[in-house]
């Protein structure tokens, strides 16, 4: 009898210290934050640090309460249809894939996935974003921390894998996203450090961000298909040696969305701001972009902003601006930390979207067109910009505007 009943109290005490080291927020069963299979995911209290291949299944109602960090060697897949909300309110809720990691978030245009604030009254900023690093070269440094996150990014060019694979995004909604950490660190929608070629993404949404939409942080890989609606900052960014391209980016400011930083753009393009002759030198490409603002009360500082060292290619690029809405200037080459330089074929302009400010290099010419938008129908030409109906499956609609 008292041997049962000591094994009673061992039980009793074993599983106190299993309830004590649990790291879940409110009574789930991951131990110390490690989440080494699916059997550790706790669908109601999502986070912590992936040590194992896990998958977030279509159907089930998950709540991120914090950081999924996925380490080294390790997958999460996100199936087809799958929404995952988003605790609000704070600045520690993310999903991070580490160099060597992958993320295979694959959707579907009939069942996209979806990451979203769970606030009854979301707003950008509410979460932080998605963020990914890979093993390609940044001319910031041969390992760089991560702005957010606090990922490793960046290689030797000896070390560099220019086609390196952290997986695949494709049919990915992510709203509200951009917590501000501090005056330096914000999150983007999707925020691609030195991110390889050999990972796909491709139909990507970002709707309410409090930062940029996307941002590159060098990196070899492309991205087909990027729409980016109401962003307080740059819908479109890059930096640090940035050489992918980048096809059918489609940035909209709504006539009602007043959140923005000090200088929001369309694009925003760096090489390096110590120097602008660091190598890898960013030489991005750009194949059709439709960059569009209808706020009569918040410019775009600039339509396109190429600086420190870039290089840029830009094929096919709308820029437009709707009755009493305006751009600052149109593409600026200008900047004290270095000169950019941009190459433009078949460029378009429509609206109040200011004048070139030249300080390096703009070959190409704009050309004015007023029917390239019909303000009543909300449609672009055809051929104009990015190819729209390739976002038909995220359900958005362009504005249109009233006409007297």
């Amino acid at each position: 009898m008292k041997k049962s009943i000591l094994s009673i109290l061992a039980i009793a005490a074993l599983t106190f210290t299993s309830c004590s080291d649990d790291d879940s927020n409110g009574g789930g069963s991951i131990k110390d934050g490690i989440i080494s299979s699916d059997a550790d995911v706790v669908a109601g209290d999502l986070h912590g640090t992936v040590e194992g291949n896990i998958t977030l299944t279509k159907g089930t109602d998950y709540l991120l309460t914090g950081a999924l960090l996925v380490k080294d060697g390790y997958t999460l897949t996100i199936e087809a249809g799958t929404t995952v909300k988003v605790d609000a309110g704070r600045t520690d809720t993310y999903v991070a894939i580490e160099q060597g990691a992958k993320i295979m978030a694959v959707g579907t245009a009939a069942e996209p996935i979806l990451f979203t604030s769970n606030s009854a009254t979301p707003a950008a900023g509410d979460w932080g974003g998605i963020v990914i690093a890979g093993k390609t070269q940044t001319n910031k440094g041969d390992s760089v921390q991560s702005e957010v996150a606090g990922l490793n990014y960046g290689e030797s060019a000896a070390e560099a894998v220019s086609d390196d694979n952290s997986g695949r995004l494709s049919y990915v909604i992510a709203e509200y996203t951009g917590a501000k950490i501090n005056g330096d660190a914000e999150f983007n929608g999707f925020s691609f450090y030195t991110v390889g070629s050999g990972t796909t993404l491709d139909h990507l949404v970002v709707k309410y961000g409090f930062d940029d939409g996307v941002e590159f942080f060098g990196g070899t890989v492309d991205l087909n298909g990027i729409l980016c609606v109401n962003i307080a900052d740059d819908m479109f960014d890059f930096t640090g040696g940035f050489t992918g391209t980048i096809t059918n980016a489609f940035g909209v400011r709504e006539a009602d969305f007043d959140t923005a930083s000090k200088d929001p753009r369309g694009i925003e393009g760096d090489s390096n701001e110590s120097d602008e002759n660091a190598t890898p030198r960013s030489t991005p490409t750009f194949e059709g972009v439709t960059i569009i603002n209808f706020n009569t009360t918040t410019e775009l500082k600039a339509g396109a902003e190429i600086r420190r060292g870039t290089e840029a290619t830009i094929n096919n690029i709308a820029f437009i601006a709707t009755t009493g809405a305006q751009f600052g200037n149109l593409i600026d080459t200008d900047d004290s930390s270095g000169n950019g330089s941009v190459t433009l074929t078949n460029a378009y302009k429509m609206g109040t979207v200011g004048d070139n400010n030249v300080g390096g290099t703009i070959t190409g010419d704009v050309t004015e067109d007023t029917t390239i938008f019909n303000e009543a129908t909300g449609v672009v030409k055809a051929g104009i910009g990015a190819d729209f109906s390739i976002f038909s499956w995220s359900g958005y609609t362009i504005p249109t505007v009233a006409i007297n």
